[in-house]
């Protein structure tokens, strides 16, 4: 038995823990692979060129749309699976999660028509993809911040998720700044890494602010990580954090000078370390927060369908999700490789 009273064998234990799991999975992936891509957008006025321009938007050309399919995935296993949180965890985020929608659609519209744009209208349609990957950006760390408050609904509360919002905007440029490093070549890529260095600070400030407000929003969370043996056995996930934000700076210090001698050593550095930035980062959201979806009020198993419906669901993401791995691994696969200004 489960101290909230739940028989983890049982259809109606584990099955909420399935479908929590895929949730967070589906999250996670989104924030990482379309988070780059937010970043890629959330550089484009930075360019010194309209070829420069080209490039960026060729590097996430073939990923960005099915990037969001986990986002898709990850809100539709919060409806089907956990129906009574996702009424009121999309009750109190109406407005973000609407400015989150307008935001990707404007960037959606942008990217299709800036190809097709005559060379007078071009810069509005990547400025269009500009403020859309802004917005989304800030609107999922507000979300975020949000979530971290359970939804306090005041000055501090919208302060804070703000203030988070802002940060993730800097977090997602970092991962774009890496992304491009990794594909691009030349001008364009020394330039990435000032965009990285731009960004890293801004980065650790947000992961920072994260991690001092998560245990004070409820003493629960607090004893999880400050009981003993807990703090021993967590130290590492901050001690490993700091250690790859070093990693990164000490990077993009040298890397500058390697570029200049055509030397690629250590190009996906600065994006791998901040890809694990991401997951030691979701691991001790995820360890804070579970098993609430709404802190210290509403838990998964109380959120859950019925077990019957569940388990009719779950055959349908154990047939789905394989292919949405399958497709993403294969499509990263097929157009690996340095990206080229576009042509059509």
């Amino acid at each position: 038995m489960h101290e909230f009273g739940v028989d983890l064998m049982s259809p109606g234990g584990w099955l909420p823990l399935a479908f929590a799991l895929v949730m967070a999975l589906s999250m996670l992936a989104y924030v990482i692979l379309d988070g780059y891509d937010l970043g890629v957008g959330a550089l484009l006025d930075s360019a010194d060129s309209v070829e420069q321009k080209d490039i960026m938007i060729a590097s996430i050309g073939p990923f960005w749309d099915a990037n969001e399919t986990w986002l898709v995935l990850g809100v539709g296993v919060l409806l089907v699976g956990f129906p009574m949180a996702h009424g009121v965890i999309l009750g109190a985020l109406y407005l973000p999660v609407a400015l989150m929608l307008v935001a990707l659609s404007l960037r959606g519209v942008a990217f299709d028509f800036r190809v097709k744009a005559k060379a007078q209208h071009r810069p509005l349609w990547d400025k269009t993809f500009y403020i859309g990957s802004l917005l989304a950006s800030w609107s999922q760390g507000f979300m975020l911040g949000q979530l971290i408050t359970g939804f306090q609904q005041d000055t501090a509360g919208y302060f804070f998720s703000a203030l988070i919002g802002f940060c993730l905007v800097f977090a997602y440029r970092l991962l774009g700044a890496g992304w491009l490093i990794m594909k691009t070549e030349g001008a364009l890529q020394m330039q990435a890494v000032e965009w990285a260095k731009s960004s890293l600070w801004l980065t650790a400030a947000g992961v920072f602010a994260i991690s001092v407000a998560t245990p004070l929003v409820s003493p629960r969370i607090f004893d999880k990580w400050f009981s003993f043996p807990n703090l021993l056995m967590l130290l590492p996930i901050p001690a490993m954090t700091l250690a790859l934000f070093l990693v990164i700076r000490r990077s993009l210090s040298r890397l500058s000078t390697r570029f200049a001698q055509g030397n690629q050593y250590g190009a996906g550095v600065p994006f791998a370390s901040t890809v694990g930035i991401f997951l030691l980062s979701f691991y001790g959201l995820a360890y804070s927060l579970f098993p609430w979806l709404i802190i210290d009020k509403i838990n998964i198993w109380q959120a859950a369908s019925s077990p019957e419906a569940l388990l009719v669901i779950f055959y349908g993401v154990v047939l789905v999700l394989p292919v949405i791995i399958g497709y993403t691994v294969f499509a990263y696969r097929v157009f690996w490789g340095k990206s080229t200004q576009l042509r059509y």
